[in-house]
């Protein structure tokens, strides 16, 4: 048996990178899943044919649109029965300010407000908007469920010259704090999860110097402790931080980000 048998997971960005990874551990665990992402329905429906079965639902879907992620919910609720698992992947990193942002940092005033404006959107307005649809309806329903929010360390969310990706993921985590105690008497549980590290992902651009490209992390790392957090056995877990790199079997829990609720 699978350690994710019976779980309904919504996994959103989930054409590639981390997303897919963590789709794809869902799935070898047992999980039925959904999987969005903005752009590229190819991507998307490759990942259904992998599985080969009827347990991936993949949904082009905008997490910038509020109305839309209630539709994710509804299609995979009805879909499937019902939601156990929600990750907010879907995210838009620095390439979008510029292709050379790892080795020419672009000042916070030199940044397009349509481009601060999409990564905000996309990377605080969204997973707001996916947890607020999962949420009413496990309060409705008085289910349990995972909420698993994809980080990015610390020095990230303060590294020069990454306005306003760093500044969007600092108040994702605020926002994940914030969630996890305001639910924590609902047993819906909110954690952080990041790789540790700069990761091979569609954010990084192509042009990637070679000695950079070599030092990435796969996101294959992120596949273990993702599951731990979707699973029954982090039913007790909620307003942690785990990073991929550090965790383990015999070190489960991360850190805590709000103390005294889990």
């Amino acid at each position: 048996m699978g350690k994710l048998d019976g779980k309904v997971a919504i996994v959103t960005g989930a054409g590639r990178g981390i997303g897919r990874a963590i789709a794809e551990a869902y799935i070898q665990e047992g999980a039925s899943v959904t999987v969005t992402a903005a752009r590229e329905q190819a991507e998307l429906d490759q990942l259904a044919k992998l599985d080969g079965s009827e347990r991936v639902l993949a949904l082009l879907a905008d997490v910038t649109n509020p109305e839309t992620c209630e539709q994710i919910v509804d299609q995979t609720t009805k879909r499937f029965g019902h939601v156990d698992i929600l990750v907010n992947n879907a995210g838009r990193g620095m390439k979008y300010v510029s292709a050379s942002f790892l080795t020419e940092p672009t000042r916070f005033w030199e940044v397009e407000p349509s481009v601060w404006r999409m990564i905000v959107e996309t990377n605080v307005d969204g997973p707001f908007y996916m947890a607020r649809a999962v949420v009413t309806r496990w309060l409705q329903q008085q289910r349990e469920g995972s909420i698993i929010n994809i980080g990015v360390s610390y020095e990230t969310m303060k590294r020069r010259g990454f306005s306003p990706y760093g500044p969007s993921k600092a108040a994702l985590e605020a926002a994940s704090a914030i969630w996890a105690q305001e639910l924590s008497e609902a047993r819906i549980r909110v954690n952080i999860l990041l790789p540790g590290g700069a990761t091979n992902t569609g954010m990084v651009p192509a042009q990637t110097p070679a000695d950079l490209q070599a030092r990435l992390l796969q996101p294959e790392i992120i596949q273990a402790p993702a599951v731990f957090l979707a699973s029954d056995a982090s039913r007790e877990l909620t307003g942690h931080r785990l990073i991929a790199t550090e965790w383990s079997a015999e070190r489960q829990e991360g850190r805590a980000i709000v103390e005294g609720i889990g």
